[in-house]
């Protein structure tokens, strides 16, 4: 973007006041096998951002790095602007990320009102509040809050997960794989959930193995293979594009 004034700093700025999060040449893994090469990616404030490549891509490890289960090799992850390469998870959600994993992402054996409570033990004040508000804007929640989670369809389930990490009321929400072991019927209803969270002024970056779907919700995406991005551009280019189709899509 550039300046009418001619100021470069200025537009740098407005740069970094957008980035929600960045992600610069960051090399990860586990043990010593390195899954992620150099990888780049930025997410603004106000897009879904959608992470897809094929099995194994180092998407997932994407996600565990920026938030602080994976432990970078090199490069620095920023959060609007401020360094926070290598912060613990506990101390990412009190800066404003949350994180949904695939699996393993509510308590099965509390109830839904127990896991919401859960999601916002580092709050200090104001949690009835914003459960209330989660209960408003998901109503199923509302409906089986005295539920055991594990009693849950996937699809509610998956709605817990959303709005446990929504009770710290997140910048950013890093989302693994939504509609993983979801019935057709079913994804729908959760990638507009996904949707909601964006609307509510959540920033979303998001691995999801269903790429045409993911897509289909995303601002923009980036194609990871062989832990480096091969691919960005805004999902509908990514959409169209012959070679992506081909080699990612599925045809």
């Amino acid at each position: 973007m550039s300046d009418p004034t001619g100021n470069t700093d200025s537009a740098h700025a407005t740069g970094e006041e957008r980035s929600a999060l960045t992600v610069e040449g960051v090399d990860s893994g586990y043990g010593e096998v390195q899954v992620l090469r150099d990888c780049s990616l930025h997410l603004d404030a106000d897009e879904i951002v959608c992470l897809i490549g094929p099995n194994g891509a180092g998407k997932s490890t994407v996600l565990k790095t920026v938030f602080g289960l994976l432990s970078p090799w090199s490069g620095r992850i920023r959060l609007a602007g401020r360094d926070i390469t290598d912060t613990p998870p506990e101390d990412l959600v009190r800066e404003g990320v949350g994180y949904v994993p695939q699996t393993e992402n509510v308590f099965g054996s509390l109830s839904v009102a127990e896991n919401l409570r859960m999601g916002g033990v580092a709050r200090s004040s104001g949690l009835d509040e914003v459960i209330g508000n989660l209960y408003d804007r998901f109503p199923i929640l509302e409906e089986k809050r005295d539920a055991k989670a594990r009693t849950l369809s996937g699809g509610q389930r998956q709605v817990l997960a959303f709005a446990r990490a929504l009770v710290m009321e997140p910048d950013v929400l890093l989302i693994d794989e939504p509609s993983a072991g979801l019935a057709p019927n079913i994804v729908e209803d959760v990638f507009e959930d996904v949707q909601t969270v964006n609307e509510l002024g959540t920033a979303i970056l998001m691995v999801e193995q269903n790429a045409r779907e993911g897509l289909g919700i995303s601002d923009r995406g980036y194609v990871l293979d062989q832990g480096t991005v091969r691919f960005e551009d805004e999902a509908s280019v990514l959409l169209d594009n012959p070679e992506v189709s081909r080699l990612y899509l599925g045809g």
